[in-house]
């Protein structure tokens, strides 16, 4: 088997292993700090799995695997959460909080089915927020607002990371591009998906893409998404060019949620009607969920951006196949 590893060329951490554990506890806990004050928002608990027919997991793009269990002392069977993007919203509700402020909280999953490469890993750490709002502050000019003050909060960090460890020089930009998939696929229509991705984050560095999961004039959608959470008019993807890898990233997936008719609308296109009988739908349906914006930001690929790897394990712990292990090994990139 062929590894999907990418070996930058001449690539040696700036970091050794005792200032890389040292640098992912102060970058964490410095970006936790600025994202709540971009965003105004509250530590909270969050499971670790949920009911299997709750309807709270993610369904991410609708094929991944859950890992299941069953729980005999309550009677329940249970699923690795995938991500927290329907529990939070239910959490803002139990937990009455106003509008303008929010909760984040550390999400870990295990997604069975992951592709291993420079990005991908079977574990998943994320910063898992979302934020009361309006029902009349579900535009795109609020979004962009929100995007660039996690954009805000991911730099300030970096410059604090930076000052602390001068051998690393700063990978993200300030400056984001908001760009629709639609206007993207105009551009380059010939191109697919992440084709598309590339040439607009090797020219801009930091992008913003705006409107993932319905279909595009093509026929054709950008990517998947799950209908019952993000509005796909007003969801978006937040990407940004890795200098060591000479690529995109993906930070952050987030975006207005759904409301009550877009619920309906989103759930009829892709099929998956039968989802309103699921408590949580039924909840969000008749109305008793506030407006909601959130997402999550991956821990560890900020953490890769900002300290300059190339891998992913080098910040984190996971399994990897044997010739990620022997190609990394011989490129001397060090795998926790």
């Amino acid at each position: 088997m062929e590894t999907k590893t990418i070996i930058p060329e001449n690539y040696k951490s700036k970091l050794g292993l005792y200032d890389t554990q040292k640098a992912i506890g102060l970058l964490k806990k410095s970006f936790e700090e600025n994202l709540c004050r971009e965003l105004k928002l509250k530590r909270v608990s969050a499971p670790l799995f949920v009911e299997a027919g709750s309807g709270l997991n993610d369904d991410l793009n609708g094929v991944e695997r859950p890992v299941s269990f069953d729980i005999p002392a309550a009677g329940a069977d249970a699923q690795i959460v995938h991500s927290l993007a329907k529990w939070k919203r239910m959490a803002l509700h139990k937990y009455d909080f106003r509008v303008g402020k929010g909760l984040y909280t550390d999400m870990n999953a295990i997604r069975r089915d992951e592709v291993m490469d420079n990005l991908h890993s079977v574990y998943v750490d994320q910063w898992d927020w979302e934020r009361v709002i309006e029902e009349s502050d579900r535009t795109v000019e609020f979004l962009q607002d929100i995007v660039t003050r996690i954009i805000n909060a991911v730099c300030d960090t970096q410059e604090y990371i930076n000052n602390k460890f001068p051998a690393l020089s700063g990978n993200v930009s300030r400056n984001v591009k908001f760009i629709t998939t639609q206007e993207l696929e105009d551009m380059y229509p010939s191109k697919t998906s992440k084709e598309r991705e590339y040439e607009i984050i090797k020219t801009y560095k930091t992008v913003f893409l705006i409107g993932i999961g319905d279909k595009l004039k093509s026929g054709k959608s950008h990517d998947g998404r799950a209908p019952d959470y993000d509005d796909w008019t007003l969801n978006g993807d937040i990407l940004v060019w890795s200098n060591v890898l000479g690529m995109p990233v993906e930070i952050s997936s987030m975006g207005i949620r759904v409301s009550p008719q877009s619920m309906a609308e989103q759930l009829k296109k892709a099929g998956c009607e039968e989802r309103s009988r699921l408590p949580f739908h039924k909840e969000l349906l008749a109305g008793n969920l506030p407006y909601t914006i959130g997402g999550g930001i991956g821990q560890s690929r900020l953490c890769m951006l900002i300290l300059e790897k190339a891998h992913v394990g080098e910040v984190q712990v996971s399994i990897w196949d044997d010739e990620t292990k022997k190609s990394c090994e011989e490129a001397g990139i060090v795998l926790l």
